[in-house]
């Protein structure tokens, strides 16, 4: 994406955000969660920072390899990890997420084909994949929460502190519903809050329309992407709708999935298997001797990495060459392939790309004509013969490329972050309405229950509105059994054996039928099931519960009741009804017929009776039933134990990994302190501080310690590392003190000097402008300056006669502690306020009364430091002779 484009829509999203009433430490993130790669977009209104970015690696790149690896005990993630792929392709487990929650015969035939030869055995319980590993034995789920953590990790850094426990993650359109809660199951192992799983093409949707304004037209737009393992068309309608804020009417931005088809198996990966094989061969035929490197694990690994690159060249040039180092059995491989050679061996795949286009258009009923815009995201999009085959489909010239086809959905997908959060909230938004990808029937099923439409029904069609609830009743008297289960076959997550996904057991419905079976029963009990299809994609069985309603005849007051007529109106209620009624309640019932709730009020009352009649009421309870999920293979959820297992084995690598972190620190700084510490001697200024011998003998520790780091420190532990560290610089530190002295002192020593010239200036100008301070703090300040000035003269006298490789008489911190302190008591003294005037008290007139007298007597402290009484009418001036007398007091 050019420079000013980018720099462009930075700018806009500055314009996005609303900073109040929104924390300042808020941030929330998103994850794209890739097949080969993942990236990070952070949301942070953190003063200083801009508020929604990419999230930056070790490596300083924007994108991070999907990539976990186990090697000599030590667990490495994302860059780390691939530095080692090629040699130790074993221990460097990859596609992890197209692994999640699949059953263990498909996890092993997508291993054979991509060449991964890892060490996998199946979990008894759920038929998952395990994988065994030098640290122990993980599943796809415990392996991707590894990379969440990482990517939260990249995230907290990239706000500089900020903590980010919300995130959203992508996933692709086709992710079924077992891989979507084993993808939750892994986050929430990672410590990660889910905000919601998004579909990528919604992330996409989100960056596309967020800067736009649809209010002048909508438009239909298909996001079409490529990536490494897969391939999908989403069509996408943006339009606009007029809403009211702050009593305005506005327009709001808003759009909607309508479809998304896939090839879940199609991407840019399965176009470099093309090449590995034809180099392969090419290689094989070379070599001669019936030498296959298929069946070399690091050969192929070694040629994966090349093809890759040599596919990326051919993207730019007609033609690449390929040279792979050591391939096999110390053997160099170097070839080359033109771009139509390239094309050729892809030749069936290029007809598949467009079929989800096609697919995407056919069920819409729309034509290419309709479509506003094709947007190309995902890497693989940048083949040429791919491009050229959408420009001959579509009949036109140019392709849409306005997203940044690595960043858009993971942007995009921040900005669905920050909509939901409850932190961070944005000043303009765009609506989202997403659709399942997938249609979901339910099925009954129990004693005395015919298979009919009845008890299996499609609750949930296709492209459903995200999030949605519903509820089924069926009138049944016996527990039974729910199952969920995928539309059909043409829509199957990869790798899915059975269309059932959830199978539940509800249970108390019979008991149900059977305490309330002798009440009068109004209707039949009916069992109400309440389904969800969350934010996330996933539809579930939330509860169930049974409905019974009960017919009885209860007393009630008469209404309208007067006294004459009260007693007429009693004698008549044991053979008159009044209308039936219909309430609700979900109180616990009796099993004597009657209600636990109704008494007479007057029944205590021996005097009057109050008059009732009998009315028939319709009561409805509703008695929770058992849901107990019977989930078998993947799809089963994990126990509790399970899941602490699990969580347990993970903080222990954390913690090792932290370790590992610090003691490559601490080795780090050993080695630095070693090599700088040399240099340092061998510099004139040492000469100086320090004798021969002195510096001879520390070289020689120096040397000692450098030694035993490349021999016996290569596997020593931090606290070795630390206590080398912290021996040599018991030695080092008191000359490199020796050393910064030799300027640090002489500018204290000048510094103090100019400060005691100041403090002489400072007591003159007190002398003219501030006459009222004391005399004895002047004098305070003047005696402890020229002790500060005789200290230094004393200890800068001794400095002399100190050799240089002594412990100096004096340090710079001592002269700047003197400093300090004088500094301290000359300001002390300078603050000292200027005295208020005193008030003259004012005489009073002989002649006045007594009481006027005792007045002014009682008010005499207050005539001192009043003004206006001073000034009364009341009050006699003083003569001159008094006056002068108060001056002088």
């Amino acid at each position: 994406m050019p420079a000013t484009n980018m720099l462009f829509r930075i700018g806009i999203f500055l314009s996005l955000f609303l900073l109040n009433p929104i924390p300042s430490q808020s941030a929330v993130s998103s994850i794209d969660l890739g097949s080969e790669w993942f990236k990070v977009a952070v949301v942070n209104l953190k003063p200083g920072q801009p508020p929604i970015s990419i999230a930056i690696n070790e490596m300083s790149k924007r994108k991070t390899p999907s990539l976990v690896a186990f090697h000599s005990g030590s667990r490495l993630i994302g860059e780390e990890a691939s530095g080692i792929v090629a040699r130790y392709p074993n221990k460097v487990y990859s596609h992890l997420r197209d692994l999640i929650s699949k059953p263990f015969s498909h996890v092993s035939k997508t291993l054979e084909s991509r060449y991964l030869n890892y060490d996998i055995s199946p979990d008894e319980s759920r038929n998952v994949a395990v994988f065994s590993t030098e640290n122990g034995n993980f599943t796809a789920e415990e392996l991707v929460a590894m990379l969440l953590k990482y990517a939260l990790g990249l995230a907290e850094t990239h706000t500089r502190g900020t903590p980010v426990k919300d995130a959203v993650v992508t996933v692709p359109p086709y992710m079924g519903v077992a891989e979507r809660k084993g993808l939750l199951v892994a986050a929430e192992l990672a410590g990660i809050n889910v905000l919601a799983l998004v579909n990528e093409h919604s992330g996409a949707a989100l960056q596309y329309g967020i800067d736009k304004d649809f209010s002048n037209g909508s438009r239909h737009v298909i996001f079409y992407d490529m990536g490494a393992g897969s391939t999908y068309a989403a069509l996408v309608y943006f339009s606009a709708y007029n809403t009211k804020e702050f009593g305005k009417t506005i327009s709001a931005n808003q759009f909607q999935v309508k479809d998304v088809r896939w090839d879940a198996e199609l991407g840019g990966e399965h176009m470099e298997l093309r090449l590995v094989e034809y180099f392969a061969d090419e290689f094989n035929k070379q070599v001669g001797n019936g030498v296959d490197i298929r069946k070399s694990p690091k050969a192929m690994a070694k040629l994966k990495k090349q093809v890759k690159r040599t596919k990326e060249i051919l993207s730019a040039n007609t033609a690449a060459p390929i040279s792979v180092e050591s391939i096999y059995d110390d053997r160099d491989f170097r070839s080359s392939i033109t771009r139509e050679k390239f094309e050729e061996l892809c030749d069936d795949l290029w007809e598949k790309t467009l079929v989800p286009l096609k697919e995407v258009l056919t069920h819409s009923g729309l034509k290419v004509e309709d479509i506003y815009a094709v947007e190309l995201i995902g890497g693989a999009t940048r083949v040429p013969k791919l491009q050229a085959k959408l420009q001959e489909f579509l009949g036109r010239k140019e392709l849409d490329r306005h997203l940044d086809s690595d960043e858009a959905i993971a942007l995009g997908a921040s900005l669905h972050a920050a909509n939901i959060s409850d932190g961070i909230k944005l000043n303009r938004k765009l609506g989202m309405i997403d659709g399942s990808p997938y249609g979901y029937v339910i099925e009954v099923d129990g004693p005395d229950l015919p298979k009919d439409e009845s008890t299996k029904q499609l609750t949930i069609p296709r492209m459903k509105k995200l999030p949605s609830k519903m509820f089924r009743s069926i009138v049944h008297k016996k527990d039974f059994e729910v199952s969920l289960a995928y539309e059909s076959d043409e829509f199957l997550p990869p790798g899915t054996p059975s269309l059932t996904f959830a199978q539940y057991a509800v249970s108390g419905l019979t008991d149900a039928t059977e305490k309330y079976a002798s009440r009068n029963l109004s209707a039949p009990i009916k069992a109400n099931l309440h389904f969800s299809l969350s934010r996330s994609g996933i539809f579930s069985l939330d509860r169930a519960d049974a409905v019974i309603e009960i017919t009885e005849w209860v007393e009630v007051p008469l209404k309208n009741l007067t006294v004459d007529n009260s007693t007429s109106a009693s004698a008549n209620t044991s053979t008159e009804s009044g209308p039936s009624s219909t309430e609700e309640s979900n109180e616990k019932l009796n099993t004597d017929g009657g209600n636990s709730n109704t008494s007479d009020p007057g029944a205590n009352d021996s005097s009057i009776s109050p008059a009732t009649e009998k009315k028939l009421k319709r009561r409805t309870f509703r008695v929770p039933l058992k849901i107990d999920d019977k989930t078998a293979g993947p799809g089963a959820s994990l126990s509790k134990e399970s899941f602490s297992e699990a969580k347990s084995k993970l903080e222990a690598l954390d913690k090792k990994d932290e370790e590992r972190r610090r003691t490559a620190e601490l080795k780090n700084n050993l080695e630095g302190y070693i090599y700088d510490t040399r240099d340092k001697l061998e510099s004139g200024d040492f000469v100086k501080i320090s004798t021969s011998q002195e510096r001879q003998s520390f070289i020689e520790k120096l040397d000692e310690v450098q030694e035993w780091l490349y021999t016996d420190g290569e596997d020593a532990s931090a606290t070795q590392f630390q206590e080398h560290l912290d021996k040599l610089k018991a030695i080092g530190d008191p000359i490199f003190f020796r050393h910064s002295e030799l300027t640090a002192r002489p500018a204290a020593s000048d510094h103090a000097r100019k400060y005691l010239n100041e403090v002489q200036q400072i007591v003159r100008g007190w002398e003219t402008s501030k006459s009222w301070l004391p005399k004895g703090r002047i004098d305070e300040v003047l005696n402890e300056a020229e002790k500060v000035k005789n200290w230094l003269n004393q200890k800068e006298a001794e400095q002399k006669d100190t050799p240089g490789s002594d412990k100096p008489a004096f340090s710079s911190q001592e002269v700047y502690v003197k400093v300090f302190d004088l500094q301290d008591k000359v300001n002390k003294v300078n603050k000292i306020p200027k005295p208020k005037p005193k008030i003259e008290k004012p005489v009073k007139n002989e002649t006045e009364s007594s009481k006027e007298k005792a007045d002014a007597t009682n008010s005499s402290s207050e005539e001192g430091t009043s003004q206006k009484e001073e000034t009364s009418a009341d009050a006699e001036k003083p003569s001159a002779d008094e006056k002068s007398d108060h001056d002088e007091l």
